[in-house]
């Protein structure tokens, strides 16, 4: 993708093909076929760049950017870190944008995946495995939560949903530039995990195990089933020890994203208490 960059031009037209190229990034298909995603807004941005995420351009909108100064100093720290940048006007921005309120400042980002046979699991509290999670919103709550624990990546099992789509990057709060991320199949998660000696957890709503009455070694395998149909049979045949999160309401399930950062909270308060 040809970028503009080191110009004090400002592209006007929504037409541009750059403009153009950039807007097609909207669809999974373009993201996928070009490993890039936009990522949009002052916070996100700047935890991109913070995090030394493979930032290609830098897409600034300096009519829309005026109202904001951490966005400005953003901004103006990066033409010594050699950071390409598109000036446009707030119309073409607003073209781009995905928000009500855009604030005029957005990146394009190289996706960066990992490969499991080459990943090492070192002493990261624990590693998530999500089996066909559909829900964008929900991966990127997901992300999060596991960044904030310490974990040291999710691992996508099966057709999930594209955490790059933008719904699941707004939800990571930036973890996704924090977080490792691999695709694998069950025959390579199985690999993986026995080279490895890993801890395995599954959960299930059947399970005769409550999350908080099992020993948690670092780190764990947490096996977590799709928001419809749980973890498949196959997935479950990967674990060590079956767990549930015990409900007590008329409600029979939780939300995906919630019950994984209810065992993963278990794990890090666990962690906590030996250190004590």
């Amino acid at each position: 993708m040809q970028l503009v960059q080191g110009t004090s031009l400002t592209v006007t037209s929504r037409s541009n093909p750059t403009i153009k190229a950039i807007r097609a990034l909207r669809t999974r298909k373009e993201r996928e076929a070009r490993g890039l995603f936009v990522v949009e807004g002052i916070r996100l941005v700047a935890e991109a760049l913070h995090l030394h995420a493979p930032v290609e351009t830098l897409i600034v909108a300096p009519g829309l950017l005026h109202r904001h100064p951490f966005g400005r100093e953003v901004v103006a720290a990066q033409p010594g870190l050699r950071v390409p940048m598109l000036e446009v006007s707030d119309d073409v921005f607003a073209s781009l944008s995905r928000k009500d309120g855009p604030q005029g400042l957005a990146a394009v980002v190289r996706q960066r995946w990992d490969q499991l046979a080459d990943t090492d699991p070192g002493e990261a509290l624990a590693w998530v495995a999500l089996e066909a999670i559909q829900d964008p919103g929900n991966l990127g709550s997901i992300l999060r939560t596991a960044d904030a624990v310490g974990a040291g990546g999710s691992i996508l099992v099966g057709p999930t949903v594209d955490p790059h789509d933008p719904t699941a990057v707004r939800a990571s709060m930036g973890a996704i530039f924090a977080q490792r991320l691999i695709r694998a199949d069950i025959g390579e998660l199985s690999t993986w995990a026995q080279r490895h000696d890993l801890h395995v957890i599954g959960t299930s709503d059947s399970a005769a195990t409550v999350y908080t009455q099992i020993t948690y070694h670092r780190p764990t395998l947490l096996l977590m089933g799709s928001e419809r149909e749980g973890l498949s049979p196959a997935l479950q045949s990967l674990a060590s020890e079956m767990v549930r999160i015990p409900m007590l309401g008329r409600g029979d399930s939780l939300n995906l994203a919630v019950a994984t950062s209810l065992v993963l909270y278990e794990m890090l308060n666990r962690g906590l208490r030996t250190e004590d």
